[in-house]
């Protein structure tokens, strides 16, 4: 059989090459078969953001098969078990799941990374840091006022070595950050912090963050706070040749916070975890009803699962917040997690009034209501919130009007620049970040790829005037103005997947070159020439918003369902707004998605019991410095 794409022909090549080296190891027709069924159904799964496939799923005969197939497909020689791994292609463990041996190898060294940091002595909270934990919040002297979460995450980070905060946009998880960095600077103040993202949108816009509230602290601390935020690719030193960073050679930190770690997938997570110092602590925020990674992977959604604290800890935090004892009440977990005393969830928005459309929307979404959300867009009027209510294709005249005075800003800050002076690209990357339109799909009917050709051919149009005054730039897929996103990392130049940047003149008449923004608030200039893989960047997938925000968002959605269209995927794309949100797309598409939330397959949790598990069994077990015993 033909396959369709070039991905599906490494899937089946990976089947064929699972079944000649079954047959080579002696297994008979039906067994290599299924050896190469499993192959083919664990490939396609990967490629869909699963970490492992049921082998239920993967071979028929059902549930009464599994046992006698499972015994033979492990004397193979192909299929091994967490047992004995061995050398073999495939690993299916003792609940059935199959794996690729390099993705079971990550889950079990990433559960054993959490468990190490999740179980680390806590530290005492001495009185010295409750009032520090005073001075920085807001002191509760009524009993029956709320627990501040954001206190009680803060005194919870210095007891702990792994927190795992999970909370939409405007919850307060970087005005924590700050607190928590201001506490641990005020007891160690040559500490060595990291902040990191893994995006280097969601690097800048994690450093601004902490910049601009660092101004409420006092000046012995806002100087000792880190001023930038890497990727996580550059923190570890990426080269062609692997990260400079590892297990075997750690970071040199005390703190690291990475935030947008719901962007992280499972290769990631564990290198980066890996490449942590034992002695250091690790603070992950995110937000647990976002997209997942691109790559394989839920880690953070699993991680964020169980926000339970134990009585010992509870009462410690108490004590720590001058919360009268049995006054802590974390929320009930979504499942019951083996990471103790490590998640805190952020419930209470700060940004958006509880009755505000953008909330309300978010909030619908996220917990399914799909008729609930259908009626708070019926009912919006144009100002916070807008949807056409429509299937048909994007030349939609109000669509792309929308979409063109979107960017009118932007385009006028262009055309309004003087002809001798070259344009002030820090302000044009401002404005043109204000707005975004955003898209389930890259390519087809309604897609990334078509609102980009619109928009670039509407830009040269508007732009004509300016563009007579750069020679060359008319005829080239590139001109003035022309915002550029990068799909490829290229650590030589310091560029990585998804950073934009707008297109400007060079030093000479007919050089142009792509100015992107650094975390540190410097633009790097690259010669059109220079870049690796590109598109414009007028619109984006939401999968690429992860880690951005703009004033208005505009949604468009495919004109039929589609696997990609989830619960997971509006909310996000509703959360990137800070002021107002667009939907162009039918009732029907709107309600399966928010009927439809991500399922991926995944052992992390087995790994992390079984990790945990064999922990306990050696407690005394004394720790080194890399987490070893």
């Amino acid at each position: 059989m033909k396959p369709a794409t070039d991905e599906d022909a490494l899937a089946q090549g990976l089947a064929a090459q699972l079944q000649r080296w079954a047959a080579a190891l002696g297994a008979d027709a039906a067994l290599a078969g299924q050896i190469a069924a499993l192959g083919l159904a664990l490939a396609r799964a990967t490629r869909a953001g699963h970490v492992c496939v049921p082998l239920a799923q993967a071979l028929p005969g059902g549930e009464d098969a599994l046992p006698q197939a499972l015994q033979r497909l492990r004397a193979s020689g192909v299929v091994g078990s967490p047992q004995a791994p061995g050398a073999c292609p495939l690993i299916v463990d003792d609940e059935g799941r199959v794996y690729l041996h390099r993705d079971f190898d990550l889950e079990r060294r990433l559960a054993q990374r959490l468990v190490r940091a999740a179980r680390f002595d806590p530290q005492p909270l001495s009185g010295e840091v409750a009032a520090q934990l005073r001075a920085l919040f807001d002191a509760r002297a009524d009993a029956d006022a709320a627990p501040d979460w954001q206190q009680v995450a803060t005194a919870l980070a210095l007891r702990q070595r792994l927190l795992v905060i999970s909370g939409g946009p405007g919850t307060g998880k970087t005005t924590t950050v700050v607190k928590l960095l201001a506490c641990l600077l005020a007891q160690a103040p040559q500490a060595r912090i990291a902040l990191a993202a893994p995006t280097g949108k969601a690097a800048a816009r994690l450093a601004e963050a902490v910049n601009a509230r660092a101004a409420t602290l006092p000046a012995g601390f806002r100087e000792r706070l880190p001023r930038t935020a890497s990727t996580v690719h550059r923190l570890l030193g990426v080269t062609p040749q692997g990260f400079v960073h590892h297990a075997g050679r750690p970071l040199p930190l005390d703190l690291v916070v990475v935030d947008e770690a719901s962007m992280l997938d499972l290769a990631l997570a564990t290198q980066l975890l890996e490449a942590v110092p034992a002695s250091a602590r690790i603070v992950l925020l995110g937000d647990q009803h976002q997209l997942a990674a691109v790559e394989s992977g839920a880690v953070f959604a699993e991680l964020a699962l169980d926000p339970s604290l134990s009585e010992a800890c509870r009462a410690a935090l108490e004590a720590a917040c001058a919360l009268p004892p049995g006054r802590l009440r974390p929320p009930a977990p979504r499942s019951q997690g083996v990471l103790p005393d490590s998640v805190i969830w952020f419930e209470r928005n700060y940004r958006f009034a509880a009755d505000a459309p953008i909330g309300r929307l978010a909030a619908q979404i996220r917990n399914g209501q799909a008729q609930e959300a259908l009626a708070t867009l019926r009912a919006a009027e144009g100002g916070e919130l807008r949807w056409w209510d429509e299937a048909a294709n994007p030349a939609c005249a109000a669509v792309r009007e929308a979409w063109q005075q979107g960017y009118a800003a932007y385009l006028q800050a262009l055309l309004a620049a003087p002809a001798q002076t070259p344009p002030d690209a820090a302000a044009l990357a401002e404005a043109f970040a204000r707005f975004r339109i955003l898209c389930a799909h890259r390519e087809g009917a309604r897609s990334m790829a078509v609102v980009n050709a619109a928009l670039d051919a509407h830009a040269r149009r508007v732009l004509a005037p300016m563009l007579a005054r750069h020679v060359g730039a008319l005829g080239s897929a590139f001109y003035v103005g022309r915002p550029v996103m990068v799909l490829k990392n290229e650590p030589l130049l310091q560029l990585f997947n998804g950073d934009i940047g707008i297109t400007l003149p060079g030093d000479g008449q007919a050089e142009l070159v792509v100015a992107f923004g650094q975390a540190d608030g410097t633009l790097r200039r690259v010669p059109v020439q220079r870049l690796p893989a590109h598109q414009s960047a007028w619109a984006m997938t939401v999968h690429k918003a992860q880690g951005s925000e703009f004033d208005a968002v505009h949604l468009l959605l495919p004109r039929a369902a589609s696997p990609v269209l989830t619960r997971e995927l509006l909310y996000t794309a509703v959360t990137r707004a800070r002021r107002q949100v667009a939907i162009a797309g039918s009732a029907e598409l709107l309600r399966a998605a928010i009927a439809t939330p991500t399922r991926r397959h995944s052992g992390l949790l087995t790994r992390l019991r079984e990790a945990s598990a064999s922990r306990a069994a050696v407690p005394d077990a004394p720790e080194t410095q890399d987490g070893t015993r």
